[in-house]
């Protein structure tokens, strides 16, 4: 198993489709089953033996980072984006100095899941294999998927990633969890780009994989998916 140490939350966003919830706090501190959305992430991660921790930072920032600044089972760092945000790629780009070089987790804050087989981050630390993969894309199997209904990617016999649309392979939905390596975003757009730029070049080179996970995933990004999450944890507690 490669040990993944280093992760990103993604923390910046508006939050605006789960108005008013976020009318008042950032999106990662509107709370599921009586904890903070970025609180479910950190404890998998530290469950998972990551020890370092970038969040970054825009709406609402000084409320989220007094919020993490009360822990102590990892180092949480910052990345602040309060001048500009810089979307999924742009985002991570401006904190990879201090992802320090080394593969990392990524989760984006609004993304809850229930395991009922092996525990997801480590399944994804066993797969890992720097040598083959730039990026490893935690999958969910949409019948047992809440909250979310998109057709996001195939997978190729191998464990290699490819697009779904045009495809008439059995979709998956992409859970907002993943390890990268810092070359996936090499020679990357300057400023505010998407993740989804740099996927299309790894699925070119044959670099990008998926993982299935074992479980229920909730997508947690209106205050109606929000309830539903709630009413199935509480169903599997």
């Amino acid at each position: 198993m490669t040990q993944v140490r280093a992760a990103m939350i993604m923390g910046a966003g508006l939050g605006s489709r789960m108005r008013p919830l976020t009318d008042d706090r950032p999106k990662p501190l509107v709370t599921v089953a009586g904890k903070a959305l970025i609180d479910h992430s950190i404890d998998r991660l530290v469950a998972a033996g990551v020890t370092r921790i970038v969040v970054n930072l825009h709406y609402k920032a000084a409320m989220l980072r007094a919020h993490l600044e009360k822990r102590r089972d990892a180092e949480i760092l910052f990345s602040d984006e309060s001048a500009q945000l810089l979307d999924t790629g742009g985002g991570v780009v401006k904190a990879l100095p201090l992802l320090r070089g080394e593969p990392f987790f990524v989760l984006n804050s609004d993304s809850i899941w229930i395991e009922t087989g092996k525990p997801a981050l480590p399944m994804m630390q066993d797969a890992w294999d720097a040598s083959r993969m730039d990026g490893l894309l935690l999958l969910a199997d949409l019948a047992t998927t809440i909250g979310y209904d998109g057709h996001d990617f195939v997978l190729e016999s191998d464990g290699r990633l490819a697009r779904a649309k045009g495809r008439s392979e059995r979709p998956y939905g992409y859970t907002g969890v993943q390890i990268v390596h810092p070359r996936l975003f090499a020679d990357a757009p300057q400023g505010a780009f998407s993740t989804n730029i740099v996927w299309n070049r790894a699925i070119a080179a044959e670099r990008l994989h998926g993982a299935v996970l074992d479980g229920v995933w909730l997508h947690v990004g209106t205050p109606e998916t929000k309830d539903e999450a709630e009413r199935t944890l509480a169903a599997h507690a």
